[in-house]
């Protein structure tokens, strides 16, 4: 009879001992070639948007190669332990953390502008010759559709736990549904404001503090679709599912920042 090894008989210790991987050296290159190529292209060089295309390429099959293999060792494997999992927690926390202060220095910036204009600013805010965008129009429906995404994706959170498998599909179809349609409202009053990024401080403080949170949606989107598809592939039980809460903490931190920033930007700034 086969004899059932577990590993305290060959482990003195529950943590996992990662096996060599050749994907953080290869995303380490991609994300040179990214970096070199970006400046490259914003410079006017020759070729510079292939080379930015190159370089997310592979910044993409990197990044996927190596999250291949760490969703491997965690549900197939068997490697993510208590005790590894509650180091991945702390991980997820500590970059929720990182992410934070990211922007707290883009709303000091907004509000050191914002509180004091400047002579060059016209002693006013919004400057002189900016149409601040209606905070009750897309802003506001904005608003209302991620906070409608962050009740979903409680909601299927629930369901796994509760074990209804059809909850959580039906709660994680809606999520990602209202991420895209933001998405696209967010691209929309883009392509309607009457400012861009260059026109001054107004211009560059509110594209960057709105562009970035979108950048933080999109990267939350695909997060919650790779546990979307992880589930379907059944790899997440009621009591193992430590990516899915991880990308719902951080789908929960994108709809707080973005609560100050319709407070602060749309609503405040205008």
């Amino acid at each position: 009879m086969l004899q059932r090894v577990t590993r305290a008989q060959f482990q003195a210790h529950p943590y996992h001992l990662v096996t060599p991987s050749p994907w953080p050296l290869l995303t380490s290159f991609s994300l040179l070639i990214l970096t070199v190529a970006a400046a490259m292209y914003f410079n006017g060089y020759a070729n510079g948007g292939l080379l930015v295309s190159i370089g997310f390429i592979t910044v993409l099959a990197s990044m996927s190669l190596w999250f291949r293999d760490v969703i491997a060792e965690g549900a197939l494997l068997g490697n993510h332990t208590f005790a590894v999992q509650k180091g991945l927690n702390l991980g997820v926390a500590l970059f929720i953390v990182s992410e934070v202060f990211f922007f707290i220095s883009i709303f000091w910036a907004y509000f050191h502008s914002a509180l004091a204009p400047t002579v060059e600013l016209g002693n006013a805010w919004p400057p002189a010759g900016i149409q601040a965008l209606d905070p009750y129009e897309v802003p506001l429906l904005n608003t209302v559709i991620l906070l409608g995404s962050g009740a979903s994706v409680t909601y299927a959170h629930h369901s796994l736990i509760q074990g209804s498998r059809a909850g959580t599909i039906a709660g994680l179809i809606v999520t990602i549904a209202l991420a895209a349609v933001f998405t696209m409202l967010q691209g929309l009053e883009y392509h309607e404001a009457s400012f861009t990024i260059a026109d001054g401080a107004y211009g560059s403080t509110f594209y960057f503090a709105t562009g970035f949170h979108g950048l933080h949606v999109i990267i939350g989107t695909l997060f919650i679709a790779v546990a979307f598809v992880r589930l379907l592939s059944y790899q997440l039980t009621d009591h193992h599912h430590l990516g899915f809460e991880a990308a719902i903490l951080y789908w929960h931190f994108v709809d707080v920042v973005w609560l100050f920033l319709y407070v602060s930007v749309y609503w405040w700034g205008a």
